[in-house]
């Protein structure tokens, strides 16, 4: 499990409009990974250079053994890691900040925390972590 000093803050006490943006960015980033569009997937990751290597997706105890690897660093691997692999992620917000969640029997049990100015997602699995959480799935 993350230590709660790691856990994703996407927009803290950011303006709405950089909030909005973020969330624009979470659901592009969704909609390409859905649709396999890596090239979009990388421009996200790093709209300027696309070999950035600070780019990491970070999973918690569970998430890796439910099959995600601990950390994943650059932005083509992130990429390629979520190409066509996403397909049942929601949009969300995450204690107010823009997220995606996968839900299973109507529990959410894998939360997708992005913090945008970092590079960083963030595969929050730990039941006791996930039930802490404030979740609005914002997409049917």
């Amino acid at each position: 499990m993350l230590p709660r000093d790691r856990w994703p803050k996407v927009a803290g006490a950011a303006p709405s409009a950089h909030r909005d943006r973020q969330r624009q960015i979470v659901d592009t980033f969704l909609t390409a990974s859905r649709g396999g569009d890596f090239t979009t997937l990388l421009a996200l990751l790093h709209p300027n250079v696309v070999l950035r290597s600070d780019v990491v997706l970070r999973s918690d105890a569970t998430a890796v053994q439910m099959g995600s690897l601990t950390e994943v660093l650059g932005a083509p691997a992130v990429a390629e890691t979520f190409s066509l692999r996403d397909r049942a992620a929601k949009l969300a917000r995450v204690d107010g900040s823009p997220g995606a969640v996968w839900s299973q029997g109507g529990r959410a049990r894998v939360v997708f925390a992005f913090t945008i100015t970092d590079g960083a997602i963030d595969l929050l699995a730990d039941a006791r972590v996930v039930d802490t959480l404030d979740l609005q799935v914002l997409e049917a």
